[in-house]
């Protein structure tokens, strides 16, 4: 009971460690494992005893006899799933051709490269050598988030290592999985016909049982034949059910049954689907934070010695140094990356969680098969992730700086709302060459968004997936823009630290713009407009217009007859060299504005071409 208790409590609280400090969590997670596994047995227990013992002498401890095989098959399982709800096909089409060659001819480099490799260095067979590198091709979001979350990156940059990771995760699991079984059944019948067929009916079971079980539970889920309060441990519990009837009917085909029926799921019109993903991320946290700690902790002191040498160094090294990049330059070959952009992204390949848990159980069963040289899979693999996750998370902010990808200053701006006006205001700000991204708990305002070109994601502004989103690394701005003055104090208090070291702002609310006395200084545009206001003139007059200015004096004149007309709310100042700065209800706060700049403004023309004859650019939505 101490044991059980004590992984939990050990899990939970690595998972801690890592939110705190921003590291992945296989970090702290496997290192616990490692403490009180060999390590306790090696060092720190009198008797030679680990502190968590999983199996002990084959048929003692938490998981006697094949117990501990099965938690890992079922956890893995429900991983895996989770990995291919995730894997959209339109999100493959849209993601861009960099990131298709990476998850195609990257992965494929990969795995060819590191199974050659391995096969020369440590002589294992080529079945064994191809199963390590399969592997080793994911890279993973959990991992690659909380190493990149606080470097300000390039969106460009920042898009393909995140997309990587997602898209890779179930391509890779599927390629070990597929590896594994081919060896199993070559294993049990030699490269024979017979070999074959068995290797066909995986495929065969894996695939029928995954696509025909998603398709049931979405026609069950969409008829609402599955009450609300169920529809979370139904779903779990079909998952467990797909992966034991898989391997009823043909052994080893549960995991590729698993992620089949991930995929399918994840790309139909399934109801609920938000609330089924946020069901298995937690579940999925859980089996993770004990996974690892039970997996580490079963590692022996030998096992870690067979790495103690050359081989595994030349190993590491060869991966991480060589064919990392050469994934990386050639599957980016006629891109707009740049150099120094291709060498940081092949710099950052923390491989992850699924590789860890796929290696223990993958490894674990070779074993008890006799397949000779199996016990070098779970070592080897742990190797590559503990090194890749130190040494990326130690140096990757260094590294950007080295190589010059690293943001001086964050010049992307996130909207919150994606009004009628924040909409406009967006393809304004993105025709003058900034990072727009529109946030809104709306889809159809996400949607106007999307058809006008712009960056939106629907997320309502309570919810933490803004924080690990990754491609807003480069957004210094922040402008709360929607009708309600509560969601808008609550963006400027939780996300300006994140989102507006450069400016946070949020429209002055009715009762502020009634009061001359009452004016914030996180105010946006006008004292005089709320949000009502904007609304109105964005219908009368949609369209953004720029006047020239001819110095301070002139630019003061105009803010003075924005404020006397209700036509004319003032938003930007344009520099002479392009860019664009933010006016707050503090309008008159700018200086030194000489001939060049511009006033960016919403509304009608000034009437003003006798006086100042300047020449009114109209920019249409």
């Amino acid at each position: 009971m101490l044991e059980l208790a004590g992984i939990i409590i050990l899990g939970i609280l690595a998972q801690w460690v890592a939110w705190k400090f921003k590291i992945p969590a296989i970090l702290p997670l496997i290192l616990i494992g490692l403490l009180v596994g060999p390590i306790a047995a090696e060092f720190l227990s009198e008797d030679g005893t680990k502190w968590i013992e999983p199996i002990w002498n084959g048929e003692k401890g938490l998981f006697p006899g094949e117990g501990l095989y099965y938690f890992v098959s079922l956890a893995i399982s429900i991983i895996l799933f989770e990995g291919g709800l995730t894997l959209k096909r339109s999100e493959i089409k849209t993601v861009g051709p960099v990131i298709t060659k990476l998850i195609t001819l990257g992965s494929a480099i990969t795995f060819f490269g590191a199974g050659i490799l391995a096969h020369i260095i440590f002589g294992l067979s080529w079945e064994l050598s191809f199963l390590f590198s399969g592997l080793i091709i994911v890279t993973g979001p959990t991992v690659i988030t909380p190493i990149l979350r606080n470097i300000p990156l390039k969106k460009d940059i920042s898009t393909v290592l995140k997309w990587e990771g997602i898209l890779i995760d179930p391509i890779g699991a599927l390629v070990a999985v597929l590896v594994f079984e081919f060896i199993s059944v070559e294993g049990d019948s030699g490269f024979t016909k017979t070999a074959l067929i068995e290797f066909g009916k995986i495929i065969l079971f894996g695939t029928t049982f995954g696509f025909t079980f998603a398709h049931a539970l979405a026609f069950a889920i969409n008829k609402k034949l599955i009450p609300h309060y169920l529809l979370n441990v139904v779903s779990l519990s079909t998952v467990l059910l797909v992966f034991v009837e898989s391997e009823i009917f043909a052994h080893e085909s549960g995991l590729l049954a698993v992620v089949v029926m991930g995929m399918v799921l994840g790309n139909g019109k399934l109801q609920n689907i938000k609330e089924l993903l946020y069901f298995k991320e937690s579940l999925s946290v859980l089996l993770i934070s004990i996974l690892f700690i039970l997996l580490a902790a079963n590692i022996n002191m030998e096992d870690m010695l067979l790495l103690y040498n050359w081989k595994t160094a030349a190993l590491f090294a060869v991966v991480v140094f060589v064919i990392r990049p050469a994934a990386v330059f050639l599957s980016t070959m006629g891109s707009k990356l740049k150099v120094n952009e291709k060498i940081f992204i092949s710099w950052v390949g923390p491989r992850g969680i699924v590789a860890a848990g796929i290696a223990s159980l993958f490894g674990s069963k070779l074993l008890k098969q006799g397949v000779e040289g199996a016990e070098y899979i779970t070592p080897l693999v742990f190797m590559i992730v503990l090194g890749t996750v130190l040494l990326n998370a130690t140096t990757a902010r260094l590294f950007a700086k080295l190589v010059g990808v690293f943001l001086k200053k964050s010049e992307g701006i996130l909207i919150v709302g994606a009004s009628q006006i924040s909409r406009l205001l967006g393809s304004y700000l993105e025709s003058n060459s900034r990072h727009v991204v529109l946030i809104d708990s709306n889809e159809q305002n996400i949607e106007k968004a999307k058809a006008l070109g712009l960056e939106a994601i629907t997320t309502n502004i309570y919810s933490e997936t803004l924080t690990d989103n990754i491609e807003l690394n480069d957004v210094g701005y922040l402008m709360a823009l929607t009708g309600n003055p509560d969601i808008n104090e609550y963006a400027i208090n939780k996300f300006s630290d994140q989102f507006g070291e450069n400016g946070a702002f949020r429209l002055v609310t009715t009762e502020e713009m009634l009061d001359d006395t009452n004016n914030p200084k996180e105010g946006l545009f006008s004292h005089k407009d709320d949000f009502n206001v904007l609304i109105d003139l964005t219908r009368k007059h949609p369209s953004i217009q720029e006047i020239d200015l001819k110095n301070m004096a002139h630019y003061e004149t105009l803010i003075k007859k924005s404020n006397a007309d209700n036509d004319i709310i003032p938003l930007f100042v344009k520099d002479d060299k392009g860019e664009l700065h933010i006016i707050s209800s503090h309008s008159l706060e700018f200086k030194n504005i000489k001939a060049g700049y511009q006033l960016v403004y919403l509304g009608k023309p000034f009437d003003d071409e006798k006086d100042l004859a300047q020449e009114i650019r109209v920019l249409k939505q």
